[in-house]
């Protein structure tokens, strides 16, 4: 193991653990630890440790994964953008999370901070970086998408002022179902294939993004865990939790990536909710909270202007 890639590894390590340590806190419940090595002779190899929580007071899954592999070739989800490096030998690690919470007005949220290394034969090798994070509300709150969008803009700000307003659009962009032309929440930030700054720039940038998450959910998580709600607001946002899962099974990269290459299915759909429902051609009525979630936080604005 290089240098640079052990110095990636204990920071995604270290931020694993720090996650999950605060979340217990606030939860009051515990991180179950698996740590798993892909088994001799399978395409991909490496390791990992995913760590999640089930049943908690605040969260009913909360799932933060590292992994560490090696790969014969790129897949498909990888080369998209890169089509000079298809089939190349690969590593790649980081973190990724999902939290889904019990309350339904406090938002799902999802982050990732990641490093792939393409090593191509006969050429040095290619290292980029990518990550972000977004917020998926079910009830929306202006005041919770105003502190997510600024405290990620702070994290980038470092790095150039066109970085945020770059990544916000991005993941605009990205976390989008085009099969129903709809938003999947309120956005945040997001990029990948990132190598403008070379490894140690590329790195700090990686790291800010990801040290930012616990100051940009933390806060929203405790304006809202408390707040009163029934059956009706449960049952919203079982539906709602119905549009994430479509996303991360059609449109993911990530989740792409990781079941084309031959990951761990387990640790990769980590994401998935514990329940979740479908309604055919649901509504909802003009002028309720519900109708305002799509009119005024599934669209695309600059929450800080």
């Amino acid at each position: 193991m290089s240098a640079s890639t052990l110095q990636v590894r204990q920071y995604l390590t270290g931020l694993q653990d720090r996650i999950t340590s605060t979340v217990s806190v606030v939860d009051g419940g515990e991180f179950v630890v698996d740590r798993w090595k892909k088994p001799a002779g399978e395409m991909l190899q490496g390791n990992g440790i995913t760590q999640i929580l089930e049943g908690g007071t605040v969260f009913e899954r909360a799932g933060v994964g590292f992994s560490h592999v090696t790969g014969p070739r790129l897949p498909p989800s990888a080369t998209q953008h890169r089509p000079e490096l298809s089939g190349a030998p690969f590593e790649a690690m980081g973190v990724s999370l999902v939290f889904h919470p019990r309350n339904p007005h406090v938002p799902t949220v999802h982050m990732n901070v990641r490093m792939i290394a393409a090593k191509p034969a006969n050429s040095p090798a290619v290292c980029w970086f990518g990550g972000g994070m977004d917020l998926t509300p079910y009830y929306g709150q202006e005041e919770d998408a105003v502190h997510f969008h600024r405290t990620c803009k702070s994290a980038l700000d470092p790095f150039g002022v066109d970085k945020y307003p770059r990544f916000k659009r991005w993941c605009d962009e990205y976390f989008y179902l085009k099969h129903r032309d709809e938003q999947r929440g309120i956005g945040g930030v997001f990029y990948d294939d990132f190598a403008e700054f070379g490894f140690d720039g590329n790195f700090a940038m990686m790291r800010s993004v990801g040290d930012a998450f616990l100051d940009a959910y933390l806060p929203i998580v405790d304006r809202r865990q408390h707040m009163p709600y029934g059956e009706r607001e449960r049952n919203f946002q079982l539906y709602r939790r119905g549009r994430y899962v479509e996303f991360n099974l059609v449109w993911d990269r990530g989740t792409h990536f990781g079941l084309q290459s031959g990951g761990r299915s387990e640790s990769i759909l980590l994401s998935m909710p514990p329940l979740v429902s479908w309604s055919y051609q649901r509504r909802s009525q003009s002028g309720t909270p519900e109708d305002r979630l799509y009119k005024e936080f599934l669209v695309r604005k600059d929450w800080l202007e």
